[in-house]
């Protein structure tokens, strides 16, 4: 196992650190950094100046746009993007649909629908939970009902991400009810603009909207929408839940967040000194920085195990406990070092606001859903113990 990078593989990074300092707009970094939030109108933006650089879907092949970069140099990239406090690319076009439309779609479906994923003329969001089926996903109930030359969608999904900024959803529906739950289920791409769909907010506990319910009546879609064959959707969900597993360990950004807790904790005060010496916090620190320098490497295990055979295991389902672990732990500490500054609203009479501590509340709520999405943490260890571990 080489976890070294080359000569080359440096100067790449070199690179990619470079060009993102100069290129990312300095207003969507200071809303990255500061926890604010972003517009549909910003996360476009950002989108369309990767677009052009041609690094929007470094994992794409060639022909579609893609970099042709090794599994290091697309490490590399997504590290550096993180510690550079880049506006994240929404996953649900160019990582989630783009690589099923890339490995089940038809010619016609690619042609029509990747070149507008990557210049994110489409914005897509992801059809997936409903209630009584989020983990237990094959439980969906979600109805498609063939009627010559289109379905007919009735149903419900919630905890849609970014819903209310999509033109397009991607959806496990049910097209047969008689055989096992696996296999009556089917993948439609839905124009979000068809008549019968409603979007309805859910707000969250950080007071954010940021997710949805969405309900389908009558809903027209027509069979060309369809992707693999009917009653196959199964094996794209399984396919793409593997896409999604592997960005959600984020250690780029986990180091970025450890640097700016060190920082709020070199502020704050304990008895007289920085609560970064007190020695129960720093024994706190220390514990999770030294899990995040685990997770990195064995992150590399996987790049290198890429690098060598061009796939990994389930193992990689590691990287999402351990990642979304990590990143709550980060919330934690913050909301300590910060103390009552971390709540989100200006105190009466109080000269010493500082918007950043008051997002810290919100962003630690918010984080609760990190070791739930994707699979949540005991469904990944179920998946280690039966598909690694053989248990």
């Amino acid at each position: 196992m080489d976890l070294d990078y080359s000569t080359e593989e440096l100067a790449f990074r070199d690179e990619v650190r470079a060009w993102l300092d100069a290129s990312i707009p300095a207003d969507l970094r200071e809303k990255v950094l500061n926890y604010s939030g972003l517009s549909k109108e910003d996360l476009v933006r950002w989108h369309r100046i990767l677009a052009d650089k041609g690094w929007v879907a470094p994992s794409w092949p060639k022909e579609w746009g893609g970099t042709d970069w090794s599994p290091v140099q697309r490490y590399i990239f997504e590290e550096e993007y993180a510690l550079a406090g880049a506006p994240p690319i929404v996953p649900f076009g160019t990582t989630m649909c783009a690589s099923v439309l890339l490995r089940f779609g038809t010619e016609a479906q690619k042609q029509r629908f990747l070149p507008r994923i990557y210049r994110c003329d489409d914005f897509w969001c992801q059809g997936y939970s409903e209630p009584g089926a989020g983990s237990d996903l094959a439980s969906l109930k979600t109805r498609a009902e063939r009627r010559g030359d289109h379905y007919l969608v009735n149903g419900q999904k919630i905890w849609t991400t970014l819903g209310h900024f999509a033109d397009w959803i991607f959806c496990l529906v049910r097209t047969d009810s008689s055989s096992k739950k696996q296999e009556g289920i089917s993948f439609l791409l839905i124009d979000m603009k068809t008549p019968g769909i409603t979007v309805r907010p859910l707000i969250l506990l950080d007071e954010g909207h940021e997710v949805n319910e969405v309900f389908f009546d009558d809903v027209k879609v027509p069979v060309g929408n369809l992707v693999h064959e009917e009653g196959k959707g199964w094996t794209v969900a399984k396919y793409l839940l593997g896409h999604e597993r592997l960005s959600t360990g984020r250690i780029g950004a986990s180091k970025r967040e450890l640097l700016k807790l060190k920082e709020v904790a070199a502020c704050a005060m304990k008895d007289g000194r920085p609560l970064l010496d007190d020695p129960r916090f720093r024994d706190r620190l220390s514990r999770v920085e030294i899990e995040l320098m685990a997770l990195e490497i064995t992150n590399l295990r996987f790049v290198d195990e890429m690098r060598r055979t061009g796939s990994i295991g389930a193992e990689v389902s590691m990287l999402k406990i351990k990642g979304t672990e990590i990143q709550q732990a980060i919330t934690e500490l913050l909301m300590q070092a910060a103390g009552p500054l971390a709540q989100p609203f200006r105190p009466i009479d109080y000269e010493g606001f500082d918007g950043f501590t008051a997002s810290i509340a919100p962003r630690y709520f918010n984080f609760r859903k990190t070791s739930i999405y994707a699979g949540s943490n005991e469904i990944q260890r179920n998946i280690i113990a039966k598909a690694a571990l053989g248990l």
